[in-house]
């Protein structure tokens, strides 16, 4: 894609408020693209003018999947208002039997009648961090005045308290990293770092940096030791909630929950409307939302033999795991089962 698909393709991002995330930017794609051989962008066209993008993976059998499939809280075309799409058609041209998705964004021609909608929660920002704090104050009142208590603790037992926004250095990174790998395995979950590419893609998406896209690394610390971060990507007005984690020895003090209030602070401050913390049920998500979007999670198809083996191969294991989500009792057995595992795994590898 040359310089005048890429200005379109934001031209057509900043119309419409639906696609106000980075993860929708032509700037992740290309960046993703350098280090995936499977990214591909259709460009659909109405008359001689670009009318849309739709940036996808195709995998064997000509099975499609999002940018970054897994790491992604927003997925989707980008496209006129006025565009008419046939979805099908679009899949064939791109050379797919099947596009499976779980964080469609809304209002994309691609959501076929099988799919299952799921909320997103968000920290809207745009009226000002003050008018967020109220809410808190009114709504998570306990949540809210503890993390300030414990902030001030942090700061009189261990040292003084201070944040870090938009930072260069690689090296908060690569701590921060260390920490989420400690994460998934103490919960029993895949670590993501363990593949080389996404440790790339994060190191690339922190030297990326311009008004309409950039990667954002920000840091909690006492004194000069680093307590809590979070690693996202921004546009110009929307804050895409990836990567936070933070160092256990200070987890009486919920880092996290100080983390999370201090960047809304800085990000509303440098221009941000929205933190998009993605979907997904975190305890954390839902003390500090006060809104929140919705994804879609299913698959379009195309009729014939690839579509089919699809079908027996992935749809199962998604109902199950839909039935686990949606059952507290079985999420809840889950996810304990996960974080039983995770320990012993950490044992073994300590």
């Amino acid at each position: 894609m040359g310089d005048a698909e890429v200005s379109r393709w934001r031209t057509l991002q900043e119309s419409d408020p639906a696609f106000d995330n980075p993860f929708l930017s032509p700037e992740f794609t290309l960046i993703v693209g350098e280090l995936r051989d499977t990214v591909r962008v259709a460009v659909l066209y109405d008359g001689p003018e670009i009318a849309g993008f739709f940036p996808f993976e195709r995998h064997p059998l000509g099975i499609g999947k999002p940018v970054a499939a897994g790491l992604t809280d927003a997925q989707g075309m980008i496209f006129a208002k006025d565009l008419e799409v046939d979805p099908f058609r679009l899949l064939r041209r791109s050379g797919l039997s099947v596009y499976e998705f779980d964080h469609l964004v809304a209002g994309q021609p691609l959501l076929g009648s099988r799919h299952e909608t799921y909320p997103s929660p968000i920290i809207d920002l745009s009226d000002g961090y003050d008018a967020y704090t109220d809410y808190l104050r009114a709504n998570s009142g306990k949540t809210y005045k503890t993390t300030l208590a414990k902030s001030r603790k942090l700061g009189r037992e261990a040292g003084e308290v201070r944040h870090e926004y938009a930072i260069t250095d690689p090296a908060p990174l690569h701590t921060l990293l260390g920490w989420k790998t400690d994460q998934y395995r103490r919960t029993g979950r895949a670590d993501r770092f363990s593949h080389r590419w996404i440790v790339e893609l994060v190191e690339r998406l922190q030297t990326t940096g311009g008004e309409s896209f950039a990667g954002v690394l920000d840091m909690v610390y006492v004194g000069d030791r680093p307590v809590a971060g979070h690693f996202g990507i921004r546009t110009r007005t929307t804050l895409a909630g990836w990567f936070p984690a933070y160092d256990t020895d200070f987890a009486k003090y919920s880092p996290g929950l100080i983390h999370h209030l201090a960047m809304a602070e800085k990000a509303a401050a440098a221009g941000i409307q929205v933190i998009d913390m993605g979907r997904g049920d975190k305890e954390y998500k839902e003390k500090l939302k006060n809104g929140e979007f919705t994804v879609a999670e299913g698959r379009l198809a195309r009729p014939g033999p690839a579509a089919g083996f699809h079908w027996m191969m992935r749809v199962p294991a998604r109902k199950a795991r839909a039935t686990v989500l949606a059952n507290p009792v079985l999420h809840k057995t889950a996810d304990k089962a996960l974080k039983t595992y995770g320990r012993l795994r950490a044992g073994l590898i300590g």
